[in-house]
């Protein structure tokens, strides 16, 4: 009995430090910093601890070009990420480069999702030919960031302190009018002198008249298009002529001018409703604001948008091993159905139970301008749009000139489908 009892002590040490079952390592590649990058770590760390049979290894690039084209160089020599976070903008781009794998309906059941369980705008992004090549993490877009102060007395803000009245481009020039009246030294603000702040517009107003810049992936302002772009531009020279928006605004100075409460307005992305939170908590904000999904003042409902995803990039010849991509869309399901913390970044989820969830429908101002998720406009489908591509460049460097009385709007709409339509030809 005795030995028996020695033999059984000395099996169970033995086991005790036998080494437990490796996780499967998941390397992920992102480009969140600041809050966004805060708001990933700790959601990766939450991940990593629920799941320890798989671990998430990830490292954050710089955003932009240095990101899109480490992916394209990985991507050739198989040493890429097994997941990564990817702009649906760049999707078209992504594809002609050959750098995406399918998402295959087997992988989405493993995550636990369904493509109807995602808005319909931000699932068209994501595909091709019927094909799914990325999971759409959030949709994220520009909105009407108000000062209440400026409007007070006026018809544009209600008995609730709502911003009303904006129905037309008529009215949100005579709000604009309004609030300078008031003493609002630049009544809108937006990057002027970005491209991403005068491409958002742009774009937008564009939308807004059924424009599109970009049609059949390789026809520059076909048709009436030209004239609507024209008239874009216009709009956004008379608000420069009239001292309504700041002169070459680079991004950091558009916020502080309406941080400091020098705007009535401003048309930023949803990520800076944390930055308003933040200076609200803090007793640094000396005003009341809201933030609304931007109105139709061009004719109908639209506004620029774009999503994170998570997408698996080819891995040169390899192909990832069953248990690996099992790993990888059971962290992408996670990921979806945690979204509400994410959204805590001013995103709106992709993952429709969590936006029309109890939970994220009491959070504000978000739950108010959710409803563009339905209207999002994403980038035009070709290889020179999206962020830090071609048409962002010709924002910067023709339209931004245009609207600040440098060239004709229509001469600048002229040269910018020159230049894009001879990257294409």
């Amino acid at each position: 009995m005795r030995k028996l009892k020695v033999l059984l002590a000395a099996s169970m040490t033995m086991l005790a430090i036998l080494p437990a079952q490796a996780a499967e390592t998941v390397a992920l590649w992102d480009f969140f910093v600041g809050g966004d990058g805060v708001r990933m770590k700790a959601l990766l760390a939450d991940f990593n601890k629920e799941h320890p049979d798989i671990k998430i290894e990830a490292t954050s690039l710089e955003w932009g070009v240095p990101f899109y084209t480490k992916v394209r160089t990985s991507a050739a020599v198989g040493q890429g990420p097994d997941v990564m976070s990817y702009h649906l903008s760049r999707l078209p781009l992504a594809l002609t480069e050959k750098v995406l794998t399918e998402v295959t309906p087997d992988d989405l059941a493993a995550a636990g999702l369904k493509k109807e369980d995602f808005f319909p705008n931000a699932l068209e992004a994501a595909s091709d030919g019927g094909k799914l090549y990325a999971v759409p993490f959030d949709i994220h877009s520009v909105v009407l960031y108000y000062n209440k102060t400026y409007l007070k007395g006026t018809e544009f803000l209600d008995a609730n302190g709502n911003l009303t009245g904006i129905t037309d481009l008529a009215s949100f020039e005579k709000a604009m009018a309004a609030a300078k009246e008031k003493g609002s030294a630049t009544p809108l603000t937006y990057a002027t002198g970005d491209d991403g702040g005068v491409f958002r517009v742009f774009y937008t107003l564009l939308a807004q008249q059924g424009g599109e810049l970009i049609t059949n992936g390789n026809e520059v302002l076909t048709g009436d298009n030209e004239a609507k772009a024209t008239k874009a531009v216009e709009t956004m020279t008379r608000w420069h002529e009239q001292g309504w928006q700041p002169e070459q605004a680079l991004y950091p100075a558009s916020v502080a001018l309406f941080t400091s409460g020098q705007s009535a307005f401003s048309i930023n992305g949803v990520w800076e409703v944390p930055t308003m939170k933040d200076l609200q908590a803090t007793g640094r904000l000396g005003f009341e604001w809201g933030a609304v999904e931007v109105p139709n003042i061009m004719g109908q409902q639209a506004t620029w948008a774009d999503s994170h995803a998570f997408a698996i990039p080819v891995q040169g010849d390899r192909t990832m091993s069953p248990e690996k991509r099992k790993a990888v869309m059971t962290f992408i399901g996670w990921m979806e159905k945690n979204s509400l913390r994410w959204a805590e970044a001013g995103h709106i989820p992709a993952y429709k139970p969590v936006a029309e969830s109890a939970e994220y429908k009491a959070m504000q101002p978000n739950a108010t301008y959710a409803p563009l998720a339905e209207t999002a406009v994403y980038d035009p489908r070709s290889k020179i749009a999206g962020v830090a591509s071609p048409v962002y460049d010709a924002a910067v460097n023709i339209i931004s000139p245009a609207i600040h009385g440098y060239m004709p709007a229509a001469d600048a709409v002229a040269q910018m489908k020159s230049d894009l339509q001879g990257l294409l030809n």
